[in-house]
């Protein structure tokens, strides 16, 4: 590793430790609050106590999921500092986290078109690229559902005619998916793909969910990049607009047609996008 890669990988370390810690204090104080609203909710009329208290216990469990996943991707930073393994991705952490090794956060619009995706590797991030191109998969189904999904075996084939046998091809057998919920709203979705069976609790994977909304996506130290983890497909996007601009067409009429002829081609959007970008391929 060169030196100024071994200065970036400490200082993500180091910012991500920095975010653990700050992620810690804000759990001991929400539990605070909470152990002081549980002594006052054993009195008379303390239920409106009670709700305030399960609410606190709640965000400081919300913080130290968060923490954990900090530390994962700090460890993961020193260790590709030393020269082990490969630049560390912050979805590793959270696959490790639901006990599997495949997962992806999605963020979606408000009509739940993908909007960018941070997976944890290269056939989670290929399950994406098929809902992406499709327009159906679980990570969409529990965005716009603002409901956890879950399916295996041979109904994923059922659940989802043109995902589903495309999901079995990579070798997908199994999977989750839970919303990243906001007051009212949904910004997006957490799947895993294989989990062990003792780790594919939703109400597990729900509690994870919850941490990367409220705390990395919308908290203090916010980071919708994922430290630089998360693809909002610009290359799509840009070759769309080329690609508008020489047929007369919409981006939206653009980006489809992009995905049609990647679907066709049983290639990925991004290749696509490449031969637009560099005059290999003309579509209109």
């Amino acid at each position: 590793m060169t030196p100024k890669g071994y200065d970036e990988a400490l200082g993500l370390a180091a910012k991500a430790r920095n975010r653990a810690a700050h992620a810690l204090e804000r759990a001991a104080r929400a539990a605070a609050v909470a152990e002081r609203h549980e002594l006052l909710a054993g009195r008379p009329g303390g239920e409106f106590n009670a709700q305030i208290a399960a609410t606190h216990r709640h965000t400081a469990e919300c913080h130290r999921s968060s923490a954990q996943l900090q530390e994962a991707f700090a460890r993961r930073s020193v260790a590709w500092a030393r020269g082990q393994g490969v630049q560390p991705r912050f979805m590793t952490g959270v696959a490790e986290a639901c006990g599997t090794q495949s997962a992806a956060l999605t963020l979606v619009d408000s009509a739940h078109n993908q909007l960018a995706v941070a997976p944890s590797d290269e056939r989670a991030r290929a399950a994406q690229d098929l809902e992406f191109v499709l327009g159906e998969g679980p990570s969409r189904d529990a965005a716009s559902g603002m409901c956890p999904v879950a399916s295996s075996g041979p109904a994923i084939e059922s659940r989802w005619p043109c995902y589903g046998p495309a999901l079995v091809a990579l070798g997908i057998t199994s999977v989750a998916a839970v919303p990243l919920r906001t007051p009212g709203s949904c910004i997006g979705s957490l799947a895993v793909f294989d989990p062990r069976p003792d780790a594919a609790e939703l109400s597990g994977l729900a509690e994870i969910a919850a941490a990367l909304t409220r705390i990395v996506m919308l908290g203090p130290d916010a980071d919708p990049e994922l430290y630089g983890g998360t693809d909002h497909r610009d290359l799509v996007q840009q070759a769309a607009g080329v690609l508008a601009a020489r047929s007369g067409c919409s981006v939206s009429d653009a980006v489809a047609l992009v995905k049609a002829h990647a679907f066709a081609g049983e290639t990925s959007t991004e290749e696509i996008a490449r031969q637009i970008l560099h005059g290999d391929l003309e579509l209109g």
